[in-house]
């Protein structure tokens, strides 16, 4: 065998060996990777330790800071002060709050730091680290930290400082709106630097009010002159207030800023607030007569039903309204956990207990006493009387229903004018309970044989309808739609054994002036009414406002006896 051939052939095994230890290159590359990836783990966990470190250095500096402040002397709280705000901790301003209030302690049994609120047991501690609710003690047990007024408006300023630059766009705001109630001429670069980098538009406006509050006072007129057209442009009462002040004229009837016009502008800037706050007040007038408008209709809607299929005055309507208020505070007693849900659960449970009631007490009492109107009135207003004692039996006291949080607050539209959330869901609901209603009467077999027994019930029994159960049901149906404005009006209102007969007398003012049986009547009827209340209170006060109301809805009646919106039938006459 050729020499060659032997060496190609003892060489050829080194092109797939590594020459060091005799292992394939594949072993060798999974070797170099896995110490790669083993340096990248351990960088990663040497990052994470450092950051742990540093969030573990970042809450032990906040914790002797803290606690330093609460020690040190006046002389040193400044600079504790300036050290704590450039931690960037969001405890920081609980705990400047807490001090420049008074409410900032030393609990002398372990020297921590604690915020003390007053209560009838004593002062109720929270931590300042970790924000969790302590015991309850004497004030004894702890050591006040003070302040003199250097620190004072330190803290102003400081706190100032933190809240027009906070990332929370609702803390800002609300500092805004602060600086608005309290102007603060010291403040004046910050609150000018703040509104430069303010990038929401809501909030830059604010800011610009709070500024606009501050340069009025300058000596600088042209500042005071575009103080005033940023005062002139905004709905706040104490932008009023102040270009009131400045437009002010002395005895001789000249404006007593005479320099540059200022008191002429103020005093022309001020009525332009004035108007504007003028137009926001019959908004918000009117947005509350609409709100009690829709609480009449909820409790009229389903009046208008039984009244107009069967005629029957029901005085125990305002407790099918009390039942269904019940039922929202039962659900929230069963599922505590869910309150936020609650009032969702509570309508169609208030719709069936009402709805029920009302059923039983149709087929027991009232289908013996059709035709006979004054012995209906008479016997529903028992039963009121009767339901009310059986609540009052298990609870005499009004109830707390509690509102959900995705009801609760308000809408602010501007300074002047807020719409709350509570009104304006029971606007929505009121609107389409109306609406499928509405659907339920012309869309469905019930709703075809309650029309007929509304327009001709001789005929309707001839072809084959059962009136008897159609007057059942449209009586269980009015008392369910009654219930659910229970569940409406518990969030507005004292839930108690009383609280329908404060509705009873309007829902059927409500009837009777829309038109009997007419849910398009009713509807303007309780519009109407609620809003012309909402307009007359202010000036004759509630009580006489409803006797205006009531004259207007007789003198109403005796011109159009059927209402606004009659029904029509071959047996409806006037």
């Amino acid at each position: 065998m050729p020499q060659d051939a032997i060496f190609s052939k003892e060489i050829k095994p080194h092109k797939t060996r590594a020459v060091s230890d005799g292992l394939p290159c594949s072993s060798l590359r999974a070797r170099k990777l896995g110490a790669e990836k083993m340096k990248i783990l351990i960088k990663i966990g040497l990052l994470m330790g450092l950051g742990l470190l540093f969030i573990k250095a970042h809450a032990g500096d906040f914790a002797t800071l803290s606690h330093s402040l609460a020690k040190s002397d006046y002389s040193q709280k400044n600079r504790i002060i300036d050290e704590l705000a450039a931690l960037d901790d969001d405890r920081t301003l609980v705990i400047f709050k807490a001090l420049i209030e008074g409410n900032l302690y030393l609990r002398k049994s372990d020297q921590t730091v604690v915020v003390g609120r007053d209560s009838r047991e004593g002062v109720e501690l929270t931590d300042v680290l970790t924000g969790q609710p302590l015991e309850v003690v004497g004030i004894r047990a702890l050591e006040k930290v003070r302040i003199n007024n250097s620190v004072r408006g330190k803290l102003r300023t400081v706190i100032a400082s933190l809240q027009l630059s906070a990332k929370n766009s609702d803390i800002r705001r609300q500092s805004a709106r602060d600086l608005i109630k309290s102007p603060q001429p010291e403040l004046r670069n910050l609150i000018a630097t703040a509104y430069e980098k303010e990038e929401s538009s809501s909030v830059k406006s604010e800011m610009a009010m709070a500024l606009a509050m501050v340069d009025i006072e300058s000596e600088d007129v042209k500042l005071r002159r575009e103080a005033i057209d940023i005062l002139a442009s905004s709905y706040s009462s104490e932008a009023l207030g102040i270009l009131e002040r400045f437009g002010e004229k002395d005895g001789a009837g000249n404006y007593k800023e005479a320099e540059g016009n200022i008191g002429k502008l103020a005093a022309e800037g001020a009525e332009r607030v004035r108007h504007r706050m003028e137009v926001m007040r019959f908004i918000e007038n009117l947005f509350f007569g609409i709100s009690l408008g829709s609480v009449l209709l909820l409790a009229a809607i389903g009046l208008a039903i039984t009244f107009g299929v069967m005629g029957v005055i029901n005085m125990a309507h305002g407790e099918m309204i009390m039942l269904g208020a019940y039922t929202t505070f039962a659900v929230q007693q069963l599922f505590p956990n869910w309150i936020e849900a609650s009032i969702i659960i509570a309508i169609p449970m208030a719709f069936l207990v009402s709805g029920c009631v009302g059923i039983l007490i149709e087929r027991t009492v009232i289908r013996h006493l059709y035709g006979r109107p004054l012995e209906t009135l008479l016997a529903t207003f028992g039963i009121s009387l009767f339901l009310q004692q059986l609540v009052r039996t298990y609870n005499s006291n009004n109830v707390p229903v509690i509102t959900p949080d995705w009801m609760s607050g308000f809408y602010q539209v501007n300074g002047a004018l807020s719409l709350t959330y509570n009104r304006l869901y029971i606007i929505l609901f009121s609107l389409m309970v109306l609406g499928l209603l509405a659907i339920l009467l012309r869309k469905t077999l019930l709703g075809l044989q309650m029309r007929a027994a509304t327009q001709n019930r001789a005929m309707a029994n001839s072809m084959g309808i059962k009136s008897s159960w159609v007057d059942a049901l449209t009586f269980g149906l009015g008392s369910g739609i009654a219930g659910m404005a229970g569940v409406a009006l518990s969030q507005i209102t004292n839930v108690g054994p009383n609280m329908g007969q404060g509705f009873i007398i309007d829902s059927f003012m409500v009837v009777v002036f829309g038109g009997v049986g007419n849910l398009l009547g009713t509807f303007f009827a309780a519009m109407g009414l609620g809003i012309v209340n909402k307009f007359l209170e202010p000036y004759a006060g509630a009580v006489l406002g409803k006797i205006f109301v009531l004259i207007f809805i007789i003198l109403f009646i005796q011109w159009r006896p059927r209402g606004l919106f009659a029904l029509k039938g071959r047996f409806v006459t006037d």
